[in-house]
């Protein structure tokens, strides 16, 4: 090969989607392509189908246009022409440069042939940034699969063996005789229709039948817990996980069709490249000091390494450590409680933000609040709550997550209150939609109970939810604001970057990638009423409910999914090296391929802000 065909060989490899073509396809296309100049102004092509050929941009830029609308600028590296739709939605358009500019022209028949032969290439052209997304997960997925997947394993390729039972009927003695013969930790009982009523465990047996000196011909049933948490054999062994991990538990059985299909144990997910969150859960709640809690809360970033070496998705991730955070949080209240005596008045301790959202990293601080019933009395009940919120605040803070920036915590007077002033808070802020009002809402509007009296913030969410379900004058405001946090995509699909400072040439994955998406699946979750505070969850609910398209929800869940990977695995690394985590990354960072596909996430979100834009701001 020639050095001018080797150069232009250099410069396709460098660029998407031509790096995803082999090397004897790259070593050969370089002779079939067809080097053009066009001047300032000039029309591309002069005469002619747009779609007959596939321009490369080698230098310059051009602007494609549906009539008189701008739909993009292109610059150097991007392509047009032969379906390759580089706008959401755009129809026929027409081109112009817009700069003196070259191109590589491809005939539409070169790269029909290419897409035939190799899919890889071929996703590219399917249209929509959306579904290009779709394929790019799959692409990636294809990369490794030598390590099992444990947040998409289900149980039932987990447990192995048979499940042990025995009948409620049975003596103490006979069901420890059978555990040991069967060396099992625990046992599951069941009635003689083979359904679950309880389950027995090593626990059990030492705590209430040789600590208490209990006769062990004594049933069994005078012992088991009854009524176990279950977990079907079709669910994800990370559904599993974080059920053990959320109730403390490391005996798990497991029903099919409500029959007693086996048990799942802790030591059972470890086998199979699980995390330790179980374990890191199960030592929280061992703990009286604080200090112990540091030295626990201190692997939470080898947490996310092990689930981003395990491929977790995004989501599932997120999950795990916030549960995680709410055992700390549980924690530290529990301890509180035993310190300063039980509560004088019912409470309930609220996450929220990405907490209450189940969607933290190892990058977090604490929004939190408490809800305190209503025949709360400041004189007689303040100073309580004041110190019991004074100790989890600060206990958080000394486990890592570190003060809200902006005091939105219990901490602060403000944000512990009764529930009656917790309604005049979200009637205020609904009725009157001032910008202070909406930068609440949209740390306010993301909450979950972690401790305390349920049916205190059910009645805050019920209210809320029946305030804003519907009022498109306030809608029109969190749309407004929502569309504040724009990607960082330029006219020529090149990114947006940082200037100058300690963050120079990088853009925030977190603020400009994931907010927006987490802004407006809040808006959407609103409108329709839904409970839902998990974005992923949110989008769900909203496709389902007509509140979005079925397509855009599910661009949307890609694009989350795709941002937020890329920030956990940015996180995962700075944790290898000793950096402290955050949330801004280099471009530099990133394959050619990831480039690509981060620009895809973030015209997704780009044409849904302007679909909710288009609804609301009208």
């Amino acid at each position: 090969m020639d050095i001018e065909l080797l150069e232009i060989r250099d410069f396709l490899v460098a660029h998407h989607p031509f790096d995803q073509l082999p090397e004897d396809a790259l070593n050969a296309l370089p002779a079939k392509l067809q080097i053009r100049y066009f001047r300032r102004d000039a029309s591309i092509p002069e005469n002619g189908d747009l779609e007959s050929e596939l321009y490369l941009i080698r230098t310059g830029a051009v602007e494609l246009h549906d009539g008189e609308d701008l739909l993009a600028r292109l610059g150097e590296g991007d392509v047009f022409g032969y379906r390759t739709a580089a706008v959401e939605g755009a129809g026929d358009h027409n081109v112009s440069a817009i700069e003196d500019t070259l191109v590589y022209q491809l005939p539409a028949k070169e790269v029909d042939d290419l897409c035939n032969r190799y899919p890889p290439f071929a996703y590219f052209f399917r249209g929509k940034s959306g579904g290009r997304l779709r394929d790019a997960f799959a692409t990636l997925g294809q990369e490794d699969n030598s390590q099992a997947n444990q947040m998409t394993v289900p149980i039932s390729e987990i447990i192995s063996k048979s499940p042990i039972t025995m009948l409620p009927s049975a003596t103490i003695r006979e069901t420890a005789e059978m555990m040991s013969g069967k060396r099992v930790s625990s046992m599951l009982i069941v009635d003689e229709k083979e359904s679950l009523v309880g389950i027995v465990t090593d626990r059990d047996l030492r705590s209430q039948v040789v600590a208490k000196g209990l006769d062990y011909n004594l049933p069994i049933s005078e012992i088991m817990t009854h009524d176990p948490l279950t977990a079907d054999i079709g669910d994800y062994a990370f559904e599993a996980q974080l059920l053990m991990a959320r109730q403390n538990i490391h005996h798990l059985p497991v029903t099919q069709e409500g029959k007693v299909a086996g048990m799942l144990t802790a030591t059972d997910l470890t086998k199979h490249h699980t995390t330790s969150a179980v374990y890191l859960v199960s030592d929280i709640f061992k703990q009286t000091e604080i200090e112990r809690m540091q030295e626990i809360s201190a692997k939470v970033p080898q947490l996310l390494l092990s689930l981003a070496s395990a491929d977790a998705t995004a989501d599932s991730a997120g999950h795990v450590i916030t549960a995680v955070t709410d055992a700390i949080t549980t924690r530290l209240l529990q301890l509180a409680e035993e310190r300063l005596g039980a509560p004088p008045v019912p409470y309930a301790w609220i996450a929220a933000g990405s907490q209450g959202r189940n969607e933290q990293t190892a990058k977090s601080d604490q929004d939190n609040c408490m809800i305190i019933d209503d025949s709360y009395d400041p004189a007689k009940h303040g100073e309580y709550f004041r110190d019991l919120a004074r100790f989890v605040c600060d206990g958080l803070d000394a486990c890592g997550y570190i003060y809200c920036p902006g005091e939105m915590m219990a901490i602060t007077d403000q944000w512990r209150q009764p529930l009656r002033t917790w309604k005049e808070y979200f009637r205020k802020w609904i009725d009157q939609p001032e910008p202070k009002a909406l930068m609440l809402t949209c740390v306010f509007f993301d909450l979950r109970c972690v401790y305390g009296e349920q049916n205190l913030f059910r009645d805050v969410r019920q209210f809320l939810l029946q305030k804003t379900r519907g009022n498109r004058i306030f809608l029109a405001h969190m749309a407004g604001n929502a569309l504040s946090h724009q990607p960082p995509l330029g006219f020529f699909r090149n990114f947006v970057l940082i200037k100058g400072g300690e963050h120079d040439h990088t853009f925030d994955l977190k603020h400009t990638g994931i907010v927006p998406i987490v802004d407006l699946a809040r808006v959407y979750a609103l409108a329709s009423g839904s409970e839902a505070v998990n974005t992923m969850d949110r989008l769900d609910v909203v496709a389902k409910g007509g509140e979005v398209s079925e397509d855009g929800a599910r661009n949307l869940h890609d694009a989350l999914e795709f941002i937020s990977g890329l920030r956990i695995e940015h996180q995962a690394g700075q944790i290898r090296v000793g950096d402290k985590p955050d949330n801004y990354m280099s471009p530099d960072a990133l394959s050619n391929f990831e480039r690509n596909q981060l620009k895809d996430a973030f015209a997704v979100v780009r044409t849904m802000q302007n679909v909710l834009s288009q609804r609301y701001q009208r």
